[in-house]
């Protein structure tokens, strides 16, 4: 697996679901990252909500094929301490250009987040193609990406945000979306029991929506 990988179109191609993760224990990092690499889902976005999401991104780049990003990232302080941690990729829930302009300078993909036309706009500005749609059910869900497919032809779409996996399959058929963010795989009181088997049979399933 490419770890030093530049181009976020990669990380988006890892798999179908990219799982949507709040640990607050770095103890689960470990084992967690184990049971959905060994359900086929590779790109791990750890989300900046608990005080343990730096060490836990240090923690999962130890385990052998996965490729750890960074969510909620909301500034260039949590930037800086996201990319100093090792996260491979970075996640953001809004189109903040200074966050944008810091992943550039450091050669980090980035896949900021947007709701709008004119966010996606600002984003083409910016010499990005690659998006997260967020949050996706809200602000429109598979029918308006669809929408987005006329005027923004060369845009690309990771939909996170009330993604499930009933409804994964639609955003999925879309010709503009790489991939999807979902939250369902494993949830806080999974990872808080320890239910790795269960996660990896969630991990299994989401790796095989594609």
């Amino acid at each position: 697996m490419n770890t030093s990988m530049h181009d976020v179109s990669a990380v988006m191609k890892l798999a179908p679901i990219i799982p949507v993760l709040t640990v607050a224990r770095v103890e689960d990092a470990r084992p967690l990252a184990e049971a959905l690499v060994a359900g086929g889902l590779y790109a791990l976005e750890v989300t900046l909500r608990t005080p343990a999401a730096l060490d836990v991104v240090r923690a999962m780049a130890d385990v052998k094929g996965a490729v750890v990003g960074a969510g909620t990232v909301l500034n260039t302080k949590d930037f800086a301490a996201a990319h100093a941690a090792g996260a491979k990729f970075i996640v953001t829930p809004g189109l903040s250009e200074r966050v944008v302009a810091d992943a550039g300078a450091a050669g980090a993909p980035i896949l900021p987040g947007v709701a709008t036309a004119s966010e996606v706009m600002r984003g083409l500005d910016l010499g990005l193609t690659h998006f997260k749609f967020f949050p996706a059910e809200q602000a429109g869900g598979a029918p308006m990406l669809k929408a987005f497919s006329g005027p923004f032809q060369t845009a690309r779409f990771c939909p996170t945000g009330g993604v499930t996996l009933e409804n994964a399959r639609t955003y999925l058929s879309l010709p503009n979306v790489l991939c999807a963010g979902g939250s369902w795989i494993a949830t806080p009181d999974q990872i808080a029991a320890g239910d790795w088997t269960g996660i990896t049979a969630r991990a299994r399933a989401a790796a095989s929506l594609r």
